[in-house]
């Protein structure tokens, strides 16, 4: 699967549980540390909005100044799909993957950046799903192209800040592909 259809797919996924949330869910936790469900989506459309802005040639301060303007309306589902609209559509430009672009992270290729995008619509996918009480299961395909952009890390990933504590080292190599990812990342079922 090419990095577009990963994203379309992430995309679908993250949007998928989106929809499914009630006004009564807004305030519950996720798997993410300190996170509500509103935190979540609030963190995957800044991260949408923070993305166009250095694919577009943006600093990473222009970018880290985005992402602190972001909030939630009254209608989160039309911000992320504005936000997730703008995003594609800059991902799709022409060269725009050829780039390297000036992330507040520091600076990468254009295309490692779309697979952070890609990686953080589907775990925050299986985030929402659980805080929510919905369905977790992710596509398998997806899940497979996410592992193998992740597991490389896996010896220093928990000391990346973002993964929580990394791999807990319960989760056997025989377990699901979804239950090892979702471990990985540091996020315990």
């Amino acid at each position: 699967m090419d990095t577009h259809e990963a994203h379309a797919r992430g995309r679908a996924e993250f949007e998928q549980r989106l929809r499914q949330i009630t006004d009564a869910d807004w305030d519950r936790t996720t798997p993410c540390d300190g996170w509500t469900v509103r935190d979540l989506v609030h963190h995957v459309v800044g991260g949408n909005r923070m993305t166009v802005v250095v694919l577009e040639g943006g600093s990473a301060e222009d970018a880290s100044a985005m992402f602190g303007r972001t909030e939630l309306s009254d209608d989160p589902i039309a911000d992320f799909v504005g936000a997730a609209d703008a995003v594609d559509a800059a991902f799709r430009a022409p060269g725009v993957l050829d780039q390297t672009v000036h992330h507040p992270a520091g600076d990468m290729p254009a295309t490692q950046l779309h697979g952070f995008r890609i990686g953080d619509y589907t775990l925050h996918a299986w985030d929402l799903a659980r805080a929510i009480d919905a369905d977790d299961a992710l596509d398998p395909e997806l899940v497979a192209a996410v592992w193998e952009a992740v597991a490389p890390m896996e010896p220093f990933i928990g000391q990346l800040g973002m993964f929580g504590e990394g791999p807990s080292g319960t989760v056997g190599e025989d377990a699901p592909l979804q239950d090892r990812l979702v471990d990985l990342t540091g996020r315990r079922g």
